[in-house]
């Protein structure tokens, strides 16, 4: 079960445009917390289609983890037209979503 505060981290996932992605970093920075604070809180993600986890990698452009597993995180990042080579993102840049 998500508190307040985690539940108000995973609405926020919903605000992040198809072919666009974040990072724990960002997020974490929005949210005044830890970047491996925001990592764990997606991990607990009861509903991660509804609420894009997948969308959220490292700031280096690297996938990172995700509940589901990393095999359906790119498949998913593929879907939404976001090129991965290496498990890193390609153009990472043009695809990167800042604002919350």
């Amino acid at each position: 079960m998500l508190n307040n505060f985690e539940k108000k981290i995973i609405f926020r996932l919903k605000k992040i445009p198809k072919g666009k992605v974040s990072t724990y970093k960002i997020l974490a920075e929005y949210f005044k917390v830890s970047p491996r604070l925001i990592g764990k809180i997606l991990s607990k993600n009861p509903y991660p289609k509804k609420f894009p986890c997948y969308k959220i990698v490292k700031s280096n452009g690297e996938i990172g983890g995700y509940n589901c597993g990393v095999r359906k995180k790119i498949t998913l990042l593929k879907k939404d037209g976001i090129e991965i080579k290496n498990n890193k993102i390609l153009n990472f840049e043009k695809h990167l979503f800042k604002i919350f």
